[in-house]
């Protein structure tokens, strides 16, 4: 059994300090502590529930739903993704285009969830589909970069540096071979069609946001 946890880019850093990316984070710890604090009544009532939206309510929770999370695993990945890919970004676009960028993905993300199963009364939530369309940005903005990861084999544990390409573009073809299986199954569990069509809006779009005085910095 392994992994590959995405840390940080070793080629480059950040020019500004990412106070949106860490706004983020800070949002989304945040609302865990609400989850925590008020049960499942809490999260039932702002995560994304396909059949719910579909029949015309609770709109707002494509929103809400993308700060809440299943399980400190769940939140403690997402916001590891986040933090790897995230300042690079935000710094290439500016905090308040990487906001909306942000947002929009993650709408985007929601609602492809919702439009894959529309009568599902499975609550749907997570930042993952706003993340996968940060880090679809990173895959057509720095490709080539190095991003520094833990690689995790059962117990044997290295830091191992791997080209933005390779383990983005493995992650989503995971994402992709599993969205086929799910449709015909129609199983829950990890939402693949947010994670696909996220990271296809990030690398969709992301040059129509990024600043190219920004790029050349």
């Amino acid at each position: 059994m392994g992994a590959v946890v995405p840390l940080s880019d070793a080629t480059r850093r950040p020019v500004n300090f990412p106070v949106i990316t860490v706004g983020l984070i800070v949002a989304n710890f945040i609302a865990w502590g609400l989850e925590v604090a008020n049960g499942d009544a809490f999260v039932l009532q702002w995560s994304a529930v396909p059949a719910s939206i579909t029949a015309g309510g609770h709109w707002i929770t494509l929103l809400t739903a993308m700060f809440l999370h299943g399980s400190w695993s769940h939140i403690l990945g997402n916001m590891i993704f986040l933090w790897a890919f995230g300042p690079e970004i935000e710094d290439a676009m500016g905090s308040t285009r990487y906001l909306v960028f942000y947002l929009v993905g993650g709408l985007v993300a929601m609602g492809a969830q919702v439009v894959m199963s529309p009568s599902s009364t499975v609550p749907n939530l997570g930042a993952s589909g706003a993340i996968a369309a940060v880090m679809g940005a990173f895959l057509v903005t720095y490709p080539h970069d190095k991003i520094k990861s833990l690689l995790v084999i059962v117990v044997f544990i290295r830091v191992t540096f791997i080209p933005a390409a390779l383990l983005i573009g493995i992650w989503f073809l995971i994402q992709l071979v599993n969205l086929g299986s799910v449709a015909t199954t129609q199983t829950g569990g990890v939402a693949y069609a947010a994670h696909v069509c996220g990271l296809l809006f990030g690398a969709l779009t992301a040059r129509l946001l990024e600043s190219k005085q920004r790029l050349e910095t």
